[in-house]
Parts: structure tokens; C-alpha cells; sequence
């Protein structure tokens, strides 16, 4: 499958009180045209700062050590700001945060603020000078995006479309303004949607109705989407393809069914076996989660891990493919994957 999304040997510092803080080491990843793949890791593994990195919104503290971040061949750290800003991020790559009730204006309703996104980043504005200032929004286009709008709203279950964009932010429940901001995602045509843990924040009933809206839509529109969560219940509920983090490092890829089926890293059985099944004891994984200020030398993982050799302390271990599809950073994989 060719590669519309691939980040090599990504690696980003903090700089922060305690120290400089090693939160992505050298992070690879790659997602195909109409992939949804999964970022699965427990909080802290650093998957919102590689978000963020691919988007181009690291915070001041953040410097990039190396690596890059292709996007259709393109690296988009060595690319212009201006371009990125005009035709990438927003447009081409558009995002879903955790909670949508921080990225609303609580003063202007809905209608004000999604014909805002379309003026800059509706499709229709592809000829628009990237960086431009001007404030015109001609009204053909303008009336063009509004049904376009209706139509998205509809597509996502949004009741009445037309009375919805009169209201305010405050008056949709959480799961309606999470749908309000699935159809954003969407209105750019994007090739791909970073998604950051968008049911966090939702009911366990209101969360399933969100991720069946989101898988059918993106697949129906054949865009890409790079999910990223800390449950394993919702990675095996959206995701084509699910790679795993520990402490700043990608451990294991591998296609939903093997991952669940057949985990390879001693970290992602660990990671599946403290599931809760209702019908045995809680297992959680013995140790600590390292420090990134002074982080483990080679695997990060080594110091919790029942099979950790000197090799492993030695230095990190670099991809084994173990089918064309699976490929797991670990000097001691499971043999056959799973116990």
C-alpha cells in the first residue's frame, strides 16, 4: 500500500524545570490512503505530542531532535509555514480533539463558527493565496458552503441542520457537539484526520454511536485517520492497523486482528492481558513507567520486562518484520505471538 502518511525516526524534547525531557525516541509510523490506524498507549506515552507534531502545533517547550513527517512525499518539517498553514494543516490534514466543548466559542453559535472554518478551508477555496489576509468571501462560494455544510451536518446525524447552526455551543449535549466536530473534520475533504482520543470525554453508550458514525463516514469518503487512545476497546472498535507506545517508543504494528490475536512485544501482551474480562482478577503490569527526563537506555520497557536480556539494555532494537504486515521493535519477541 502506498504511503500517504509516514514518520521516520521521529524524536521531540521538552524542555522543562526538571530537565530535558526525551518524549518521542525516533517514533516511525505509516498510514495508507483510507487507513484508520490505531495509537494505542497508556497516558504520558507521548501520543498527542506526535499528534501535534505531525500538525505542526508543538508548544514553545518542544524542539525536534530529528526524523521527518511525510506527507504525500512531502517532509513537512523542511516545508514552508506558509504553505503548510494554507494547504496542509486544516485543509488537507484536519483534526478531532478530546473534548469539543474547549474548542468552541461559548459567544458565537455554531453557524458563525463553521462558515469561519469554510471561508479560509473549504475545498472551494483551494485557489486561495496560502497566508492571505484578504476578508472577502464571495457569496456564490459562500452560499455553496453553507449547503455543503447542511449536507455534512446531516451526514452526521445532526438533527435539523438548518436550526442546529442558530444555536450556541452550550446548547447540543457532549455527543452532539462531538458530531459538530466530526463534520468539521470532514467539510475540508481532508486526506487525512488526526483524531486525539475524541470519546475520552463521552458515556460508554454515547461513545460506541460516535465511533460507529466516524469508522462509516471515513470509510464512505475514503479519508485516512490516525486515532489515537489509551483503551483497547476502542482501538478494536475503529481501527484497520493499531501501533503501540511505551514511554516515547513504538514498540509494535501490526494489522487489529494479529495485534489482538497475536501480540509479539512482551509490553503489548502485558498491555492486553490487564484488561479486565469479568471473569478473573485484575492483572496490571509490575514497575514503573520511566522517567523521560532520564530515561532506560535501549528498550524503555527493559526494566519491567520478564524476558529483558543485556542485549536489551545494550541498545534499542531496530523493526523485525514478522509477516509483511507485523513488525515489532523487541530483541525477544513471543514466539507465535500471544501466551
Amino acid at each position: 500500500m502506498a504511503e500517504l502518511l509516514s514518520v521516520r525516526g521521529l524524536s521531540v524534547d521538552f524542555v522543562t524545570d526538571g530537565g530535558v525531557a526525551q518524549v518521542l525516541d525516533s517514533i516511525s509510523l505509516e498510514i495508507g490512503p483510507g487507513e484508520v490506524v490505531g495509537l494505542v498507549g497508556e497516558s504520558g506515552c507521548g501520543k498527542t505530542t506526535l499528534a501535534r507534531a505531525i500538525l505542526g502545533i508543538l508548544p514553545g517547550a518542544a524542539r525536534i531532535r530529528g526524523g521527518e513527517v511525510r506527507f504525500k512525499g512531502a517532509d513537512l518539517l523542511c516545508e514552508d509555514r506558509a504553505v503548510v498553514n494554507g494547504r496542509v494543516r486544516g485543509r488537507a490534514i484536519t483534526f478531532i480533539p478530546q473534548d469539543p466543548s474547549t474548542s468552541f466559542s461559548p459567544v458565537f453559535t455554531v453557524e458563525t463558527q463553521i462558515m469561519d472554518l469554510m471561508k479560509w478551508k473549504s475545498p472551494r477555496s483551494a485557489d486561495q493565496e496560502p497566508g492571505s489576509t484578504l476578508s472577502r468571501y464571495p457569496r456564490g462560494r459562500q452560499r455553496a458552503d453553507r449547503e455543503a455544510v447542511l449536507e455534512t451536518l446531516r451526514a452526521a446525524q445532526i438533527a435539523e441542520p438548518a436550526r442546529a447552526l442558530k444555536r450556541l455551543p452550550h446548547e447540543f449535549s457532549g455527543g452532539q457537539r462531538q458530531r459538530l466536530m466530526i463534520a468539521m473534520a470532514l467539510l475540508p475533504r481532508p486526506d487525512l484526520i488526526i483524531a486525539d482520543e475524541p470519546t475520552t470525554s463521552l458515556d460508554v453508550t454515547i461513545r460506541a454511536q460516535i465511533l460507529r458514525l466516524l469508522r462509516e463516514l471515513v470509510k464512505e469518503r475514503g479519508v485516512s485517520v490516525l486515532f489515537t487512545t489509551h483503551d483497547l476497546g476502542t482501538a478494536h472498535e475503529i481501527c484497520d492497523r493499531v501501533v503501540v507506545m511505551y514511554a516515547g517508543q513504538d514498540m509494535e504494528a501490526a494489522p487489529a486482528e494479529a495485534f489482538f490475536a497475536r501480540p509479539a512485544h512482551p509490553y503489548t501482551q502485558r498491555l492486553l492481558a490487564s484488561v479486565p474480562t469479568g471473569t478473573a482478577e485484575i492483572r496490571d503490569i509490575p514497575g514503573e513507567v520511566p522517567s523521560l527526563v532520564d530515561p532506560p537506555s535501549g528498550c524503555r520497557f527493559h526494566p519491567r520486562c520478564d524476558r529483558a536480556t543485556l542485549e536489551c539494555r545494550a541498545g534499542r532494537p531496530a523493526p523485525r518484520a514478522l509477516t509483511r504486515d507485523h513488525d515489532v521493535r523487541c530483541h525477544h519477541p513471543i514466539d507465535g505471538g500471544g501466551a
